[in-house]
């Protein structure tokens, strides 16, 4: 069993690359990144640096040589940006990479997509694989979405799709640093009372759910699964920790919910008219997150795939600052 990786130079990527390794299955990492592949394959992976919004000629698959199953977990995932560059990484991507693996005939595809794509204002704790979708949140929800019906709707290759929440671990680069690094500069927001709760993953968690769906029965072929850490948190104690962690003290300001998201969408909609559109201090969707509850049903991945998630937010801390990230 030869297994390709895709978004290999990222974060989730690299862990899954070590991951096999550390079973002893061969892998083949493609990623983007020239300085990360590079790393990569002085640690003895097997990297090519290909960029999935661009086709996968067959001139590649010689290259790529036989490949028995695919983790997909390559994508731009950011709470802002151009719709186009969304489209090229998660949608084009994602349709490039089902057409290789149906090339390949591949035995098992598993999907990394997002709970984003059922994200809405509003309080949601156990939501369901199963509940309607909202209009998504941005441009990042809806092209997870479509990648996911991209997926789901090629049977040949046997997919299953993760929804994993909110990942963190050593390697992040982008959920606890965000936090820091605003906390940082200034207070945090604190709406409704400190109300909002959420459930993130640890990337060991994630792994352990990747290498379960690799190998589970046809059974679990088109369908989706919750993947998080079980424990829902208030997002209060979720930010005051990471921070202690860090060695800083979290600040926070009580603030009115309905004026702030409204001057955060305004300050969307002036950074999108900026030369090289910069990400706006404060987005809708990344003050959603200080705002709602929201929880995923984890039953049908304990039911279906056997997985349960193992490590608590504690212990996913001090593995994180243990190993140097997210500081």
């Amino acid at each position: 069993m030869v297994v390709l990786v895709t978004g290999a130079s990222g974060f989730l990527g690299s862990h899954v690359l070590a991951r096999l390794a550390a079973m002893g299955i061969p892998a083949l990492g493609l990623g983007r990144d020239a300085e990360r592949c590079d790393a990569l394959a002085a640690a003895g992976h097997a990297v090519i640096r290909h960029d999935l919004s661009q086709p996968l000629s067959v001139a590649l698959d010689a290259r790529l040589g036989k490949v028995d199953r695919i983790i997909h977990c390559a994508a731009l995932s950011s709470p802002f940006g151009r719709l186009s560059d969304f489209v090229a990484a998660n949608v084009t991507a994602t349709q490039n990479l089902v057409d290789f693996a149906t090339r390949q005939g591949i035995s098992r595809f598993v999907h990394i997509s997002s709970p984003s794509v059922s994200f809405a204002f509003r309080d949601q704790l156990g939501l369901t694989e199963d509940a309607a979708l909202p209009d998504p949140v941005n441009h990042y929800a809806g092209t997870k979405r479509e990648a996911e019906r991209i997926a789901l709707a090629a049977p040949a290759i046997h997919p299953v799709v993760l929804r994993p929440r909110g990942i963190y671990g050593v390697g992040d680069r982008a959920l606890l640093p965000r936090l820091i690094k605003a906390a940082k500069t200034r207070p945090l927001p604190l709406f409704r009372g400190g109300r909002a709760s959420i459930d993130l993953t640890h990337v060991d968690d994630v792994v352990d759910a990747i290498m379960t769906a690799l190998a589970a029965p046809k059974e679990t072929e088109g369908e989706v699964f919750n993947i998080s850490g079980g424990e829902v948190l208030p997002v209060r104690r979720i930010a005051d920790e990471a921070c202690a962690s860090a060695g800083l003290k979290a600040r926070w300001r009580p603030l009115p919910l309905g004026p702030t998201m409204l001057a955060a969408g305004l300050m969307e909609v002036v950074a999108l008219r900026l030369p090289g559109r910069p990400e706006p201090p404060a987005t809708r969707y990344g003050l959603g997150l200080f705002a709602y509850a929201q929880s995923l049903d984890l039953s049908k991945a304990r039911r279906m795939l056997g997985w349960e998630p193992k490590i608590s937010f504690e212990q996913g801390l001090d593995r994180t600052f243990a190993g140097g990230g997210s500081a």
